[in-house]
């Protein structure tokens, strides 16, 4: 191939390069409008956002949403060694005063409650005192956690439909208790914890975190470029060719109205990771040219010595992350696909916009400027020695350590269970942090932070008649008394409030007359009382429902959970058959929490056994060589297998950003794979030994695969800075894997190329010398 027998690609990549001031003229236009897509992307890590909407869960809690509104809850724990002197109870007051007049929030408090039933509340000695036999005299404030040993609650409800209305109400509230924080007295400290104040600071971390990221990554670039290429115009056309990709990329996220969670931020990494990987092979082959060839044929050539092993591996990672579309865990589903279109992009832009570059800005090659690397060629020099040497010990000894692997991921039945899944939010955040601390404790203290919201949907009516209430009452006993229950609050705990307000005690009547005047009262109050409406569906009063407050998190627990309350359900509605007529399903977080957790394996297991199928397709398709494929996904299965063998030996979870590991390093490493194997095959032309073709192989692409994995890792590893536990484990995990890849590359791989080909070094191939006789 050449400029006297030119083929259509060579002829494309020489159009290109005549037209190029019209290629980086076009990218220029095109790239006001990516930018202005990419910066309208916002930000939102709601529970709610991490389910797939056609979930069946999912759609139930916005159809429950519907009928008894959407709000998220905050808890401040106002701590006193008394909470009950007039002095606390008046800073105490005077918070709630200004809380309640902010918007899109509603106070609830035992202190609130009892105001309103006062019709008000001054703090006076008196009135402490009679406010302290109000809120000790009953254990239903209690339960609720609005009373406590040295504490009172606020129950903040926030009527916020998305993050920005989450950010900017929380802003406000804020502001309000921002003076109580920091000079508490007489109050001893005021915590605050909730799932709105988790979700706003993972949103503004990952919203900060391309401040922490991406400059360490440009500096990575610029060390790269110096230290290898040695060259300020490589380095100016490297820069300008990522910034477009990850604009172009983030462009498409803005454009589709995408919205980023806590692993999106690895969507503009990954992009600029496997782009600057892909230039590193480009333009590794460009500055090795031959002194008899021109620059502009050489660049020609190197476009399209590369095409093929480049476009094979950027499809093949673009594949590989496509794959994560099977899974029911959105933001994971959305990241796929957005890698893969970021992908798609990366390989037009850098077999257009970047050879443009390179040709407008006369990058040098390595015959205008000595290039680093030469002592990597004397490394690689002994490399296939040594991997035939102890072919058998790194070949099997690979093997070995990912079977171990897969049984630390897995588990062994009835030895070692499987690894374990988080997914609560407040696990996101730093452990060390206040938020996650107070966030603990109150746990312990309410009996867990779990929300399961028991939907009862029966017949128009039905709730305020007497036979339906007294089965509620019976169902609220069952609940009150299972020890697996933190709390459970509900139209009964709301009655037998108004009922302890009146002066009745907080027992409900059992008689029928008794229970015929709480309906009344339910049906004259239900208009007018918040607290009511926020229980009973008022238009039909068909619709009520329990909120259940437990420790589940994982699919596992919720199960149990969701077992122990079908029983007692079914045993309430066995002793009071006017219950039957109810469709009773639990919704809310825990289920969606719980969903996610049980999505995650086979997310893993799925998405990789996609990405490893279509790879190999893709590989047999383009190498013609099944067995071959498979012994060169040893790297491969060996990073990720002895990867989570390291995650099991130090501690680390399955989450929401380390399930994407091994489809990540998958997609990404298999890069190597690829063009080890092209080169390999170029090596083996002519029916050359498999010495010759990998010295070839290990001389023209591994000095790339080794830049390149020092990309994949250094620029992974910049999530090692982040705060957030998940991703800052994602970064360090990764890295890893890539260097445990790379060495795979050189060692196993080239030894299972001599098991597969049955080679033995030249030295050895050469007849034996026949002996001389001996002289006379």
């Amino acid at each position: 191939m050449s400029e006297q027998n030119p083929s259509r690609l060579w002829s494309a990549f020489r159009l290109i390069l005549k037209a190029r001031w019209l290629v980086i003229a076009v990218y220029a236009i095109l790239l006001g409008p990516a930018a202005y897509f990419a910066l309208k992307v916002p930000q939102d890590n709601s529970i709610d956002r991490l389910i797939v909407r056609d979930d069946p869960d999912y759609l139930a809690s916005r159809d429950f949403a519907k009928v008894f509104g959407e709000s998220e809850y905050v808890i401040l724990l106002a701590e006193a060694d008394d909470p009950y002197q007039p002095p606390v109870l008046r800073r105490i007051d005077d918070l709630e005063q200004r809380l309640r007049k902010l918007p899109r929030v509603s106070v609830n408090s035992a202190l609130s409650i009892y105001r309103r039933a006062k019709a008000g509340f001054s703090a006076t000695d008196p009135e402490s005192a009679d406010f302290k036999k109000f809120a000790t005299g009953t254990q239903l404030f209690r339960k609720q956690g609005l009373v406590g040993d040295r504490f009172l609650s606020i129950a903040l409800v926030l009527a916020v439909k998305d993050s920005s209305e989450r950010q900017a109400t929380l802003k406000l509230v804020e502001e309000v208790i921002a003076d109580v924080e920091q000079h508490p007295a007489p109050l001893s400290r005021l915590r605050k914890v909730g799932q709105p104040i988790v979700n706003a600071y993972l949103d503004q971390d990952t919203q900060r975190a391309g401040m922490r990221y991406f400059p360490l990554f440009f500096l990575f670039v610029v060390v790269l470029n110096v230290g290898l290429y040695r060259s300020w115009q490589a380095l100016v056309a490297f820069i300008i060719t990522l910034a477009v990709c990850a604009a172009f990329t983030v462009g498409f996220v803005g454009l589709t109205n995408g919205v980023f969670t806590i692993v999106s931020s690895l969507v503009p990494m990954t992009i600029l990771i496997v782009c600057t990987a892909t230039l590193v092979y480009l333009h590794s082959r460009y500055v090795d040219r031959p002194p008899d060839r021109s620059v502009e044929d050489h660049q020609i050539f190197a476009l399209c010595n590369k095409f093929l092993a480049c476009t094979a591996s950027i499809v093949a990672s673009a594949v590989g992350f496509a794959a994560l579309a099977v899974s029911k865990i959105r933001p994971i589903r959305e990241m796929g696909i957005w890698v893969a279109v970021g992908l798609i992009i990366t390989w037009v832009t850098v077999f257009t916009l970047f050879p443009a570059l390179v040709r407008v800005l006369r990058c040098p090659t390595g015959n205008e400027r000595q290039i680093a690397g030469v002592w990597f060629e004397k490394l690689v020099s002994r490399l296939p020695l040594f991997s035939y040497r102890y072919r058998y010990s790194l070949v099997f000894g690979s093997l070995l350590l990912c079977g171990v692997g897969a049984a630390a991921l897995f588990g062994i039945p009835g030895v070692l269970p499987a690894m374990k899944l988080e997914t609560a939010a407040i696990e996101y955040i730093p452990h060390d942090s206040d938020m996650y601390k107070n966030t603990k404790e109150l746990e312990k203290l309410m009996g867990g932070l779990s929300i399961t919201n028991v939907w009862l949907s029966g017949k128009p009516g039905m709730v305020s008649s007497a036979p339906v209430l007294r089965g509620l009452v019976d169902f609220q006993q069952r609940l009150d008394k299972e020890p697996e229950v933190g709390s459970a609050t509900s139209l009964v705990t709301i009655l037998s409030t108004l009922r302890y307000l009146s002066g009745a005690g907080d027992a409900l009547p059992t008689d029928d007359a008794g229970l015929e005047a709480l309906t009344d009262t339910l049906e004259n109050q239900l208009g007018k009382e918040p607290l009511l409406q926020s229980f009973v569906e008022k238009t039909n009063v068909a619709q009520t429902h329990f909120a259940v407050v437990s420790k589940t998190q994982d699919f596992e627990e919720f199960q149990k959970l969701a077992q122990l309350l079908e029983q007692h359900w079914k045993a309430s509605v066995a002793a009071h058959p006017a219950l039957a007529d109810f469709q009773m399903r639990p919704v809310g977080l825990a289920p969606l929490q719980a969903k996610i957790s049980h999505h995650m394996v086979p997310t893993l297991v799925e998405s990789f056994v996609l990405t490893v199928g279509i790879i190999f397709v893709s590989f047999l398709l383009v190498f013609r060589s099944g067995i071959a494929r498979v012994m060169a996904m040893i790297p491969s299965f060996f990073a990720i297998l002895v990867m989570f063998l390291f995650m099991r030996s130090i501690g680390v979870f399955l989450n929401v950003a380390t399930i994407l590991i091994a489809t990540t390093v998958l997609g990404t490493s298999e890069n190597d794979q690829i063009h080890f194997f092209y080169h390999f095959q170029e090596g083996k032309k002519d029916n050359a030994s498999t010495e010759v073709a990998l010295r070839h192989t290990l001389l023209i692409s591994g000095k790339a695969i080794f830049f390149a994995t020092l990309i994949n890792a250094g620029g992974f590893l910049a999530f090692a800075f982040s705060t957030l536990p998940p991703i800052r484990q994602f970064g360090i995990l990764s890295s890893v894997s890539f260097v445990l890849s790379m060495i795979a590359d050189f060692t196993a791989l080239p030894a299972s190329l001599w098991l597969l080909y049955r080679s033995k070094p030249d030295a050895l191939l050469q007849p034996e010398q026949p002996a001389l006789p001996p002289k006379a």
